[in-house]
């Protein structure tokens, strides 16, 4: 339930982020962080940065599938906006049965796919990176020695910096609607739902697609778990 006043007339709660999609979040942004940290402890560590980068793989590997099976405003096909669409946000010019307010408008949505982006690079290139001390990623025995040592400078320098980056911007966007236009954007991602208009689709977060979810999840480690067996 949304804690805070009452609801406007015409309002009501719409739940918009389902719960897989809001362990998802906060599961990535916590181990995201703690990457980071452990990458620059290094020695013993990087053990533990390991097993965190085969998580937050296990974790985009199940959003990239629920983007097509989860909740309505968790699907890709609700935040992939044409250039004219997100033009047209721009210049303030939304169409009402756009509702850019409920979801991911248009500019969150290149964050997130950018943001989503660079992490798939980043676990990519861990996979196949060498520390030159006592750890390397399972897959390097796949690559020559000059592909390991390029994807280990990216992985140490520009993609992790590129994560301190976004994530930056992001929480900078986060303060920028909470302090200029009095917009919560953390609470939704927190319980799930948004005052809204009756006529807002909401999304599906039953005991059925929360079951999907965790078969999802599993598969997922499962498929993480052999990619990492490979270097065994």
């Amino acid at each position: 339930m949304i804690a805070g006043s009452e609801l406007a007339p015409g309002e009501q709660p719409v739940r918009v982020w389902d719960l897989p999609t809001r362990v998802f979040h906060w599961l990535l942004a916590g181990l995201v962080i703690f990457s980071v940290i452990s990458g620059h402890i290094g020695g013993n560590a990087i053990v533990w940065h390991m097993r965190s980068g085969f998580a937050i793989f296990t974790l985009l590997a199940f959003r990239l599938v629920w983007g097509f099976v989860g909740g309505h405003w968790s699907r890709f096909r609700a935040f992939i906006y044409a250039p004219s669409t997100s033009l047209r946000y721009l210049r303030g010019r939304s169409l009402p049965h756009e509702h850019h307010h409920v979801g991911h408008n248009p500019l969150g949505a290149g964050s997130v796919f950018a943001l989503l982006g660079i992490l798939v690079l980043q676990v990519a290139t861990g996979l196949i990176a060498d520390d030159e001390i006592a750890n390397t990623g399972p897959l390097i025995k796949y690559v020559s020695s000059a592909t390991s040592s390029l994807a280990t400078g990216w992985h140490k320098n520009y993609g992790q910096w590129i994560i301190v980056g976004l994530v930056t911007l992001h929480v900078g966007a986060i303060a920028f609607y909470w302090f200029r236009r009095r917009q919560n954007l953390v609470a939704p991602m927190w319980h799930g739902d948004k005052r809204l208009a009756a006529d807002v689709p909401g999304a599906v977060d039953d005991g059925r697609s929360r079951t999907i979810a965790v078969v999802v999840v599993l598969v997922c480690a499962l498929g993480v778990a052999g990619v990492v067996r490979l270097g065994g």
